[in-house]
């Protein structure tokens, strides 16, 4: 094994000890996310309480902004104080979010419109090509396309072989 080889692997094998003890900060979303896109719903249901400025939708939903996809069986779309826009999604019962070549995974996720923030929890499990995180929450910024994985990080890098 050549020198630069070992410590390509020496410090691989160190990598997963500093982000389980410290959490990661990766790179998510290679789509700068567009607000003023409409944001496109598909389900089975739709329960709206214009009491509080909600609508449920239920059972195999899709959410859809600009090159950005969420599904779970559950959101809840909750709308601004004036009902003009969506303030905030809340995602329920096993939720996936593509953007670009990256997936995540986790039981819930909330999304906040205007800010451009999603928090995922429960199990999240992100993928970036042929390597993969998982945590017990993740913080993507879209706007900055990075995300803060944090509790329980472990990660499993890939690497090529250019010497064979």
């Amino acid at each position: 094994m050549t020198p630069i080889r070992l410590i390509a692997v020496v410090l691989l094998s160190l990598l997963p000890v500093s982000v389980l003890s410290q959490g990661a900060q990766v790179g998510f979303g290679t789509l700068q996310p567009d607000p003023d896109a409409p944001v496109e719903v598909t389900a089975e249901n739709l329960s709206v309480n214009q009491n509080d400025g909600t609508a449920l939708f239920t059972g195999d939903v899709i959410v859809g902004q600009g090159e950005m996809r969420l599904s779970a069986p559950r959101v809840l779309v909750v709308y601004a104080k004036d009902r003009s826009e969506i303030a905030r999604l809340e995602a329920r019962g096993g939720v996936t979010l593509v953007s670009g070549a990256e997936a995540a995974e986790g039981d819930s996720a909330d999304y906040d419109v205007e800010a451009g923030i999603i928090v995922m929890t429960g199990n999240v499990l992100l993928t970036q090509g042929g390597s993969a995180l998982t945590a017990d929450k993740m913080v993507a910024d879209l706007n900055e396309g990075t995300a803060q994985m944090t509790g329980r990080v472990k990660t499993v890098l890939q690497t090529s072989d250019d010497s064979e």
